[in-house]
């Protein structure tokens, strides 16, 4: 048995001098406005205040309640001498029910009597210190006994985490579908749609949901190598978690054959494990794939659709869709760069590159902001500060060549960010297909401060994509 603090029966001392210093602070402030100041003095002893809740805790004193925490599935008992009026004032759960109780035996998971005792400051003082591994947990107690204000601020730690790379994406997704919580849910979701060659590498990829993959392959903004990287890490999960052959066939079904070279595909044939049980399930997706590399895209949609997701590439990394750009100093001035892509996916255009210009401002002004020095009627007007204008990033082609093949392109912008020692993908941003730029690049990024969440030692991390989209020109005859 754990025993935190001490009950000390009738000493009211302590509980006593917390309210007087409510009081002497009410009771300055009182004084002050009746003296005729033109604003009231503030005496704050917020902090004095906060420290005497918690000796209030940790010393028992004039407690009227026991809580008694057992571990699920242990004998370890942690024992909590608090008091009514506070828990309630958190917990309506606890309100009822220490109502007609002063000793309470509370059942929970290990992991949340783990950190019961957190949970109990944060009721007494409105704050506590967390760790990854106590998000859940402490999310869940918080849940359970209705204190909204913590369910509200685990959840917002839990995304801030997930937004540097540093919380465990997986779990806290399989959490989030499980509580309800969309919004950690999506929050989830983005982080590994955006980083799921780091996750598919590491230990949590194993813990993947069938459904969780379902959700992910799915989607066109995946940012990994290529599509070939996918599909290794696809075998690596099949592997590992043995799903029933529906399950399999179906994930099999969602890779992008098309996006595929057809080098590659024959080597998967003749080697893919994973293939060679299932390869009858997907074997009409890897003729189509054949026939799309075989013809030009005009004359494949002359008896083809070519308006699914197969034949949308997904963010690849890989030189034939994109750049990386690294702008040291980027609050410094303008910058320019120059890359090539490949102008499209199918192996007819395997040899033809499209050369992208690219400017990127760090203080460019909208016409509305820029200087004007006189009005209508001559009075003058001050000019806007540089400070006023926003980052801009501007993609154009160096020729039409692209529109002439009738293929339109669809421009993604990725900002990375170092989370230990990895360089992870923080930020995407994505042009309209007929737009050189995306309106809210970097739009609350304030690249002069030096520990910017935009920024890894001082350089903006770039990753500049561009995706051929067929179907915006090309008509599938009805």
């Amino acid at each position: 048995m754990f025993r935190i603090g001490h009950c000390k029966s009738g000493s009211w001392g302590s509980f006593w001098t917390m309210l007087t210093l409510v009081g002497l602070a009410t009771h300055a402030a009182q004084r002050s406005d009746v003296g005729g100041e033109a604003s009231g003095t503030s005496i704050n002893h917020s902090q004095m205040l906060l420290h005497r809740l918690q000796e209030l805790l940790h010393q028992g004193n004039a407690s009227d309640v026991v809580l008694r925490v057992q571990a699920a599935g242990t004998d370890e008992v942690r024992v909590f001498h608090a008091h009514r009026l506070l828990l309630g004032l958190h917990s309506e759960l606890f309100r009822l029910l220490l109502s007609n109780q002063s000793e309470a035996m509370l059942r929970e998971p290990r992991d949340c009597a783990a950190v019961f005792d957190k949970f109990i400051r944060y009721l007494y003082c409105g704050e506590l210190t967390i760790l990854l591994s106590q998000a859940i947990p402490l999310h869940k107690l918080a849940t359970k006994y209705r204190v909204a204000s913590l369910q509200r601020g685990v959840a917002d730690y839990m995304r801030a985490h997930l937004a540097g790379g540093a919380g465990p994406a997986v779990g806290w997704y399989h959490y989030a579908v499980s509580t309800g919580d969309e919004a950690l849910r999506e929050s989830c979701l983005q982080f590994l749609a955006w980083n799921l060659s780091a996750v598919a590498g590491s230990a949590e990829w194993s813990s993947v949901s069938p459904e969780l993959l379902a959700q992910l392959l799915q989607r066109s903004d995946l940012v990994l190598q290529d599509e070939l990287e996918l599909f290794h890490a696809l075998e690596v999960w099949l592997g590992r978690a043995r799903p029933p052959p529906a399950v399999a066939e179906r994930a099999l079904r969602a890779i992008r054959y098309p996006m595929i070279p057809p080098a590659q595909l024959f080597q998967l044939q003749a080697r893919s494990a994973v293939l060679a049980r299932h390869g009858l399930a997907v074997a009409d997706l890897l003729l189509q794939a054949y026939q799309f590399h075989a013809a030009s895209p005009l004359h494949y949609a002359k008896f083809f659709d070519v308006n699914g997701s197969a034949f949308l590439p997904r963010n690849y990394l890989a030189p034939a869709w994109g750049a990386p750009w690294v702008i040291n100093n980027p609050a410094r001035d303008d910058r320019s760069t120059s890359f090539q892509t490949q102008l499209g996916p199918s192996g007819h255009d395997a040899g033809r590159r499209i050369t992208w210009n690219v400017l990127f401002s760090p203080r460019w002004l909208p016409v509305s902001l820029r200087p004007v020095y006189a009005d209508a009627a001559g009075t003058a007007l001050p000019a806007a500060r540089p400070e006023d204008g926003r980052p801009r990033l501007v993609v154009t082609p160096a020729s039409s060549g692209g529109d002439a093949a009738g293929v339109s392109f669809q421009k993604t912008v990725l900002v990375g960010a170092r989370q230990q020692g990895r360089l992870l993908v923080r930020h995407a941003y994505s042009f309209h297909q007929s737009s050189e730029e995306a309106g809210d690049f970097l739009a609350h990024a304030d690249l002069q401060r030096r520990n910017s969440e935009y920024l890894v030692e001082n350089a903006l991390h770039l990753h500049l994509i561009v995706k051929p989209v067929y179907h915006t020109l090309i008509r599938t005859p009805k």
